[in-house]
């Protein structure tokens, strides 16, 4: 035995005689029966001893190496044994024992009574499904099992269900997580009291067993880990876990017991002494001991160290009393290390792919070896989770590990182990290769510990927490980081970063930010945080490495080869790595008591700033041409400031730093903002399109608030408290504009190519616009921005409730008051916006629900400077603008083009006053002043948008000046006191009105300035006074700024000489290779008002435009608001500022009226040189040129619209199509077709046919039909089924599998019609092509490889003129209309001849005006049209014949063809013909082209002229006797039997075409009566006996009356008798009474019943006679149909009067003498009945009323469907597919791409919507909520007919909300499905390769 075999190897052997050898279950039990008995006693050391030497034998970890060859080589391999018996035979003694000799099951169910359920603690894996409840969670984390949560009450609040990404555990009951009233009904009542307490002898064996079992499993995994020089191989790895899953499987099995067996299990993990008994290694069990070698081998390769080697790291073990953790050793250990090179194998594998940047290595001893490098463990827990991480986390460790939880012992000892492990965790985690399925598994274990405040806390105080995440994110970023090239590339002494690296590019990092962010959300850990200076040195000292990662450097020669793609990488660092903590911890700083936390980070952040320039050696320029995006230092810094001003009251300038740091904090957000400028000037295109993805990055909702917000914030901290001069001039200068900036007309740009200056300009002013109005920080309250955001994302363009939420920046901590959902979202949103309900527009295309901004938004709220800065891609504030005027012009409030209106600003808060300075500087009002003066001369390279922005700027003076000046001292300070410079003061309201009459401007020798020099000196004065009366001089900005900059420098350091470089930098000198700089004086006499006043001038086009208001009408300056000046264009801007102006100042308004008093000259036209006008003429003429190509472009678009206006309503069906077939048109020879390929017009002739484009298409959709009213129901439960038993097409089928079954094959297939499933559908276009044309339209396609939604080669193409889908031609017949008229004139033969003359017809073969024999184009296209049409369905929809191939069948399938166009046109009209008219369907129809096409088939079959139909119609046969013959051959199908329908297109199609209009009313007529009889017939097998006799008596006494052959008593009363001479009606009295419902028959009940079975009948015959004559169709209503019809197909006899109630059988006119052929037609009844009574019973009775075809009905509300589907398995495989799909039409539950349930190569949807609808497919994908369209052999998604709330789809319910069906989306569905459209409205079809 392998037991005793073993017993020989492992330890002492144990006395025979007390264990009886182990043998049989029954042994097993009676031995645990034994034990427990024996542990019982007192006195238990004997059991005791005694059960450890039977685990010892049972559980011994040799077993599995001893079945191996040899022992130790095997051991060595890391190898075991195959999962052999063994294992399985220690299991179940475990069990055994476990249950002390009784049933297992018993045992489970005893403990699991004792369960104090007070948690759920459910565990799962990712792609669960589980919901979250923001209402209910205390933890962002929160989430809930299914069943807690469909438990609990719920009801209004703000849920969603998602799949979870990395695993969870359900927090139901845990109220640290959540709040009570959330939990479920199971979770509620706090149970513990009433549960019993645990009887010691249930689990006294689980406490011997388990140490064992658990030690066991350790050896095993200590003997599977082999660590070799390399890596351990994924292999070997998963071969041991699959080795070990029956063991831990039973571990979890026992975790599910209930909490008596947890707090078990906890005893056995965390008892130290159990451990230290086992594993010591010290034993004589040489196998104990190897393993013991094995776990240290295992600790030293992790680079960790065991304690036992005390003197490594002079840590002493810490006392026993101390905490079981090593890491108390913490503060001692600091310091002790140098160079850090711990265990970094990994660095070889990276360093590779860098190039030449090398890796740099830091020596730090903020870290603490202690962390990093020293596991002890101490119990089974610790080793067991060493061995998880080492395992790299299989689900199934970690799922027991997790399933211990709601033990609160357990969870606190698990949490400390997991805290002790997570330096070791960290390195495993970057070693890995599977590192994102790790990442999950990490983080579905540490949410679960971290989430909980009270747990978090306790970890923080007690294993420094805190101390370990920090140390280990540090130490995880030292091993990528690289040196910084920013700014001194050779001196830097800065690293950063390496977003090259795997661990960056992949996320690696993730789990261990999130856990930090995490603990961060607890406010107690919070604290700690921010009181801990050492940490926060610490964190400053990490968030540096990302400042100045990712440096872009501009291209200024040829494009980059390679675009790196890292910037995804770095903006996720930031924002994941540095943000969401930086947010986490702000989230804590809300009120005053917090003062001091900002006031350590601000003073540490200052401090990793202030290094960080000096690492970088920054003086006080940046470098040219390099940005970076990444300043999360700066942006720390300004976050807390602006926490600190808006909720903490603190004093600003308390926390802010001295001038200089200022300006060197402000220079890198300035550089992104001029940077940003550039990009958008496509000055950086040789950089490729990354950097224009990190501009758009940078700006876009998830990281704006992170990133830019930030930036401005702290530009608009520095600008209000550095010198404005300064601060203006440098932002001139770091957006290279100024030299643009001169009065000349031409100048030179050093470091700017023209063509980007003058959207650099924009970007200069635009920015200074957005520095000066944006209020986010400087005094909104969270409402009011969250208002504003909102409105700027509305107006760009009109938004989902998802797409806004997802727009709006909330702070990434979900704690910070603004939670997407909340209250205030809503309720802003309701305020701002209407809710536009989805529509569906009958393109197609559907929308979804809309919120769109209420009209008073656009009018006060519409704020352009908002739209601005959110705008990820420019066209969207052009949308805003484009928006904004549509408004106007609908309100009529502007009807021109309007500038972007200017709203008033909240006002700002007192801290942040100092910004409005720098509106009156004057180094602004000179760049205001220069600017409109020269746009007022037309200067190149200046917009309308210059101007907005300069007049935008001059109102924000306007509206903050300061307190109003008196007009006395404004004159006082005269003329004299500005000699140095333009403007006397600093106060734009007075600088407005200064006039300036010289200024000196260095231009080049070539600029006309310079001729017009020498006018100006010889003018009134000399050019000495001139000096005098304030010439200004040059103006030099950047001059300026090195003065200002110098001066602080000086103020601040006295050694500033050092610390300054040299003042001219190279970039600024003038350039040598530029024409020579001369100085002239130009002469201007302008103030700003007087340049205002002239522009508007200029604008308006009209000399003396502007009037001053006040004049009229003084109230105006007493109420200012007048809504007049808020709308409009630049005239009503200049307007409101020269109104605001005057308000401010009496003198400006004094200087107002006068400038308006002089007629102002007309502005002098410039004296244009050749140069330069060769390139305005170049300009001229290419603004012309663009115009004109406008303006075709233009005419085109509106020729095409009309085109498609007329021509192509391919999206709804019914739309009207003006045909190009004609019908009916006496005064045209012949039918004349338009190609739409060449645009010839001509009748289509034998030589050169013209033909339809057609669509040909399988069908199922008439097979869907059934007999009730109501749809069938979707099942959503297993007792719901749909069975297709009812169904049309089953209904047909089993008819003709019954006719098969008794009669003559060939004679079968023309009593029926198939086509019901797999029918061929044709539909056109209406437009016509030439043949020849086509075919070189295909070859064309055919050669033109991009068109990817269609297969040329299965003869696919689109319209060319619709561009509708198609996929064959149909031939026009060539013939005349005029034809058509002479058939159709009545004669007045009589019935008899013409039913001579049909048959005489019919026998004629080939009796076509073409014959047939002659191969022309004509017949030859035919044909291959016949082709297509056979192939375009299955084989299995064709052929139904018993002998395959027969002729017979191509026969039947030809007419059904017709029957199925038929059929499907009337359902297209809703079922009847009352509508009349010819419907849309009839306009686009090309049954009269498809009926030429099937006739002249049909007649190669001539029918044997015995066996036509129409001669048993119309003769009476002679001798009815031999027809029964001989009995071995099988009967032909009794006429009555028939399909009148199918009969009837038989003998049309067998006519030869065109038709006399008599012989088809001739052919009506007989089968009508035909028709009239089956009905009389069915009605008598329908009544029963009594009835029967009546009806046969009354009948019989009007027989010989003179219309008996018209009344239906005595046709009904004949038939009876004649078919009670037959077994017809015997078999009754037996068993069938029961299912024949006994119906009072009256008259008009008999009457309706007979008209309800003719009117199908009637309705395709009249729709036959309305293609092939072209008549309309009467409308009527429904009652009158049958009358109608019958008159209008001629049944009816002219002469009929309708004054008595109408009778369907006076349509009656029989050929023969009624009664004999009624009886030779029941005669053939009879004779079958004689041997198939059953069975002549059924197939009588023939179901006519189908009702319209109908998708299956859904449920309201989609989870109903979801919870049903989602966890169904498949009925093929079992297994719960991964998408989970459930067909539309049947209902069936099929797998989407499952290959489990592939057959052929084909996936199982692909092969459903084969055999459901014959090649159509309408699936509903449950996991997606989404609706799959499969045609053939293409597919697309429709889309969802389910919405949330908002009317909204939510595709992959990505976001989970509840979903509601939306009908009138449904019925659109069903719709397409019914009338075949969906190729022409859905747009995006694509090949699905059978793989659905």
């Amino acid at each position: 035995m392998a037991a005793a075999a073993a017993a020989a190897v492992g330890g002492p052997q144990p006395p025979q005689a007390e264990v009886p050898a182990p043998g049989l279950a029954l042994d097993k039990a009676a031995t645990a029966a034994h034990l427990k008995a024996a542990l019982s006693r007192p006195d238990n050391r004997a059991g005791a001893e005694e059960l450890q030497a039977l685990l010892e034998r049972v559980l011994s970890a040799e077993r599995p190496l001893a079945a191996a060859a040899d022992g130790e080589e095997a051991a060595a391999a890391g190898g075991g044994g195959g999962p052999g018996a063994a294992e399985e035979e220690a299991l179940e003694w475990c069990k055994c024992l476990l249950a002390g000799g009784g049933g297992y099951d018993e045992f489970c169910a005893a403990v699991r009574a004792y369960d104090p359920a007070a948690l759920c603690g459910l565990v799962w894996t990712a792609n669960f499904v589980a919901y979250r409840c923001r209402t209910c969670g205390i933890s962002p984390c929160m989430s809930l099992c299914a069943e807690c949560f469909h438990q609990g009450d719920h009801t209004g609040h703000d849920f969603n269900m998602f799949r979870s990404q990395a695993g969870g555990a359900c927090d139901c009951g845990d109220s640290n997580v959540m709040r009570e009233s959330g939990f479920c009904k199971r979770h509620q009542i706090k149970s513990s009291s009433n549960i019993p307490c645990v009887p010691k002898d249930l689990l006294m064996m689980s406490e011997f067993v388990l140490p064992r079992f658990i030690f066991c499993l350790i050896q095993y995994l200590r003997e599977g880990y082999n660590e070799p020089a390399d890596v351990p191989s994924e292999k070997d790895l998963n071969k041991v876990l699959q080795l070990l899953e029956p063991q831990i499987s039973f571990l979890e099995d026992l975790t599910k017991m209930g909490g008596a067996m947890r707090s078990v299990l906890t005893q056995v993990l965390t008892n130290q002494q159990n451990y230290k008994d086992l594993t010591s290694g010290l034993g004589e069990n040489a196998c104990a001991r190897k393993s013991h070698e094995k776990y240290l081998i295992a600790l030293k390769s992790s680079g960790l160290t065991y304690p036992e080697d005390k003197l490594v790291y002079g840590i002493q073990e810490p006392s026993a009393g101390a905490s079981t953790l090593a890491v108390q050793g913490f503060a001692s250990a600091a310091g002790t290390l140098g160079q850090l090179d711990s265990s970094d194998e990994e660095d070889q594998d990276g360093s590779q792919g860098l190039g030449k940047r090398k890796r740099v290595k830091l020596s730090s001893n903020t870290k603490d070896q202690s962390i990093m490098d020293v596991l002890k463990h101490k119990s089974f827990l610790e080793e067991l989770l060493f061995w998880t991480i080492k395992y790299e986390f299989p689900q199934k460790m970690v799922t027991f590990l997790l399933n211990m939880l709601p033990d609160q012992e357990y969870k606190v000892a698990f949490t400390k182990t997991f805290v002790q492990h997570y330096a070791f965790i960290m390195k495993t985690l970057k070693k890995s290769h599977e590192s994102d399925t790790m990442s999950n598994r990490i983080v579905h274990i540490s949410v679960q510990l971290f989430s909980n405040e009270e747990l978090a806390r306790q970890v923080t105080e007690e294993c420094q927490l805190l101390d370990i995440m920090v140390t280990v994110l540090l130490y995880m970023m030292e091993s990528c980081l690289i040196k910084s090239e920013l700014q001194d590339e050779e001196n830097s002494l800065h690293v950063v970063v390496n977003c090259g690296e795997a661990l960056l590019k992949n996320n690696t990092y993730w789990p261990l930010v999130s856990d930090f962010i995490n603990i961060l959300s607890h406010q107690s850990v919070a604290k700690r945080f921010l009181e801990d200076h050492g940490l926060l040195v610490t964190w400053m000292n990490f968030v540096s490495f990302f400042q100045g990662m990712n440096l872009n450097k501009r291209e200024l020669n040829e494009h980059v080869e390679f675009e790196s793609q890292t910037y995804y990488a770095a903006f996720a660092a930031e924002l994941e790595a540095c943000a969401q903590p930086m947010w986490g911890l702000l989230s804590h700083c809300k009120v005053r008591e917090t003062q001091e936390y900002t006031r350590n980070v601000v003073r540490y952040c200052l401090e990793a700033l202030q290094d960080w320039f000096d690492a970088i050696n920054f003086v006080d320029e940046p470098a040219p041409n390099q940005v970076t995006f990444h300043l999360p230092l700066h942006r720390y810094y300004a976050m807390f400031l602006s926490k600190a001003v808006k909720c903490q009251e603190l004093d600003l300038d308390s926390v802010l730093p001295d001038q200089e740091m200022l300006m060197k904090l402000m220079i890198h957000p300035l550089q992104i903002q001029a940077s940003l400028a550039e990009i958008h000037s496509n000055m950086w295109v040789r950089n490729g399109l990354q950097i224009k993805g990190q501009a758009m990055t940078y700006v876009q909702s998830h990281f704006c608030n992170s990133m830019i917000d930030p930036d401005i914030y702290l530009l608009q901290v520095c600008a209000s408290r550095l010198d404005p001069d300064y601060f203006i001039s440098s932002v001139f200068e770091r957006f290279k504009v100024v030299d643009l900036l001169t009065m000349a007309s031409q100048h030179q740009n050093t470091v700017l190519d023209a063509e980007h200056e003058r959207s650099m300009l924009e970007g200069a002013l635009t920015f200074l616009v957005i520095l000066l109005s944006l209020r986010l920080h400087l005094g909104m309250s969270d409402d009011e921005i969250l208002r504003a955001e909102m409105v700027a994302q509305l107006c760009m363009n009109d938004r989902t409730h998802s797409s806004l939420l997802d727009l709006i920046p909330e702070n990434p901590n979900p704690k910070s008051g603004i939670i997407p959902g909340s209250y205030s979202f809503e309720s802003v949103l309701s305020a701002v916006a209407d809710f536009k309900a989805p529509v569906f527009e009958p393109g197609g295309s559907m929308q979804q629900g809309m919120y769109t901004p209420k009209a008073e938004v656009w009018d006060h709220e519409f704020d352009p400077v908002m739209v601005i800065l959110r705008t990820v891609y420019r066209r969207d504030v052009q949308s805003a603008m484009d928006r904004y005027t549509a408004f106007l012009k609908q309100s009529g409030k502007f009807p021109g083009n309007p500038w972007p209106p200017y709203k008033k600003r909240t006002p700002l808060h007192p801290s942040y006053k100092g910004l409005m300075r720098l509106l009156h500087c004057k180094t602004l009002h000179i760049v205001l002043f220069t600017l409109l003066y020269k746009i007022l001369m037309d200067h190149q390279n200046l917009s309308e948008h210059v101007l907005c922005m300069v007049l935008y700027l001059i109102e924000l003076g306007l509206e903050n000046s300061a307190e109003e000046e008196s007009d006395e001292e404004a004159s006082a300070c005269g003329p004299e006191r500005c000699h140095d410079s333009w403007f006397p003061g600093s106060n734009l309201v007075s600088n407005m009105r200064h006039f300036i009459n010289y200024v000196r401007v260095r231009v080049p020798e070539t600029a006309p300035e310079v001729k017009r020099d020498s006018l100006a000196s010889t003018s009134s004065d000399s050019l000495g006074s001139l000096q005098n009366s304030g010439t200004a001089q040059v103006f030099s900005l950047v001059a300026e700024r090195r003065k200002k900059f110098q001066e602080i420098i000086n103020r601040n350091s006295s050694e500033a000489n050092q610390v300054v470089r040299p003042k001219t930098s190279s970039k600024w000198s003038a350039p040598g290779s530029a024409p020579q700089l001369t100085t002239a004086i130009l002469e201007i006499k302008e103030s700003i008002l007087s340049l205002l006043i002239k522009l508007h001038h200029k604008l308006s086009g009209k000399q003396n435009s502007y009037y001053p208001p006040w004049l009229d009408d003084i109230e105006i300056l007493i109420q200012p608001e007048i809504p007049k000046y808020s709308h409009g264009d630049g005239i009503t801007a200049v307007e409101r500022i020269l109104l605001k102006a005057a308000l401010q100042s009496r003198m400006n308004k004094r200087i107002i009226e006068e400038i308006c008093r002089k007629v102002t000259p007309p502005v002098p036209p410039k004296k244009i040189t050749a140069a330069e006008k060769k390139t305005l003429d170049k300009e001229e003429r290419r603004q012309k040129a663009r115009e004109r190509q406008q303006k075709l472009l233009a005419e085109f678009a509106s020729r095409q619209k009309s085109f498609m206006e007329t021509a192509m309503d391919v999206d709804s069906p019914e739309s009207d199509i003006p045909m190009e077939i004609t019908t009916a048109e006496p005064q045209v020879s012949e039918a004349v077709y338009d190609c739409v390929i060449c645009g010839q017009s001509g009748p289509s002739s034998e030589d050169r046919p013209t033909g339809l484009v057609v669509l040909l298409q399988a069908s199922s959709v008439l097979g869907q039909c059934r007999d009730n009213v109501e749809p069938k129901k979707l099942p959503i439960s297993e007792e719901e089924q749909i069975y297709p038993w009812d169904t049309c097409a089953a209904v047909h089928d089993v008819r003709l599998s019954l006719l098969q079954r008794y009669f003559k094959d060939s004679s079968c297939l023309l009593a029926v019609s198939i086509g019901w499933e797999g029918g061929v559908y044709v539909q056109t276009c209406g437009h016509t092509l030439h043949i020849d044309c086509h075919k070189s339209y295909m070859e064309s396609l055919r050669n033109d490889q991009v068109l990817q939604g269609f297969s040329v080669d299965k003869g696919e193409f689109t319209c060319p003129l619709c561009r509708q889908f198609a996929n064959s031609v149909l031939p026009c017949y060539p013939g005349s209309n005029v034809e058509n008229n002479l058939w159709q004139r009545p004669s007045n033969k009589s019935i008899k001849d013409l039913i001579k003359e049909v048959e005489e017809l019919q026998g004629r073969p080939g009796a076509f005006p073409v014959s047939i024999s002659s191969e022309t184009n004509l017949s030859k296209e035919m044909e291959s049209v016949m082709k297509d049409i056979k192939n375009t369905t299955q084989k299995k929809y064709r052929d139904y014949s018993k002998t395959p191939g027969s002729p017979d069948n191509d026969f039947l399938f030809m007419y059904s063809v017709a029957r199925t166009n038929l059929e499907l046109e009337l359902i297209h009209r809703g079922g009847n013909l009352c509508s009349g008219g010819a419907s849309a369907a009839g306009k686009r129809s090309c049954l009269n082209q498809l009926f030429h096409v099937l006739a002249l088939h049909m007649r190669l079959y001539s029918i044997d002229s015995e066996y036509n139909p129409w001669r048993k119609l119309t003769q009476l046969l002679e001798e009815m006797s031999s027809q029964l013959g001989n009995e071995e051959q099988q009967p032909e199908v009794p006429i009555l039997y028939h399909d009148v329908t199918s009969l009837l297109l038989i003998q049309i199609l067998m006519m030869p075409q065109p038709l006399h209009k008599d012989h088809f009313t001739c052919i009506v007529k007989v089968l009508f009566t035909l028709l009239y009889t089956q009905g009389l017939v069915a009605l008598s097998v329908k009544c029963n006996e009594e009835d029967r006799s009546a009806w046969k008596h009354t009948g019989a006494l009007k027989k010989n009356t003179c219309d008996a052959e018209k009344s239906y008593e005595v046709l009904l009363s004949f038939v009876i008798s004649e078919l009670s001479k037959g077994k017809l009606y015997h078999e009754e009295g037996t068993q069938e009474c029961a299912t024949i419902i006994p119906v009072a028959w009256s008259p008009e009940s008999m009457e309706k019943y007979l008209q309800e079975f003719c009117l199908p009948f009637l309705r395709i015959t009249s729709l036959l006679q309305h293609h092939l004559f072209g008549e309309d169709l009467p409308s009527c209503q429904e009652e009158e149909e049958f009358s109608v019809l019958s008159s209008c197909l001629g049944l009816l006899p002219t002469f009929y009067q309708t004054e008595h109630p109408f009778i369907s059988a006076s349509c009656l006119d029989w050929p023969v003498p009624a009664f004999d052929i009624i009886s030779q037609w029941c005669f053939e009844i009879n004779s079958f009945t004689e041997r198939h009574a059953e069975q002549g019973k059924a197939l009588l009775i023939q179901e006519s009323k189908w009702k319209l075809p109908h998708l299956l009905q859904l449920p309201e509300n989609y989870n109903t469907i979801f919870q049903y589907y989602h966890r169904k398995t498949c009925s093929v495989c079992t297994k719960v597919p991964k998408d989970p799909a459930v067909c539309l039409v049947c209902g069936t539950f099929v797998c989407l791409k499952g290959l489990c349930c592939k057959q052929q190569s084909y996936c199982e949807c692909v092969l459903h919507s084969q055999n459901c609808g014959a090649g159509t497919g309408i699936f509903l994908l449950i996991n997606a909520s989404v609706i799959i369209i499969i045609r053939g052999h293409r597919f697309c998604l429709w889309g969802s007919v389910y919405l949330d709330a908002h009317g909204e789809e939510d595709r992959d319910l990505r976001r989970g909300k509840p979903l509601y069906i939306c009908k009138e989306r449904y019925k659109v569905l069903e719709q397409q499905w019914i009338s075949h459209t969906f190729d022409h409205i859905n747009k995006r079809w694509g090949p699905h390769y059978n793989g659905l």
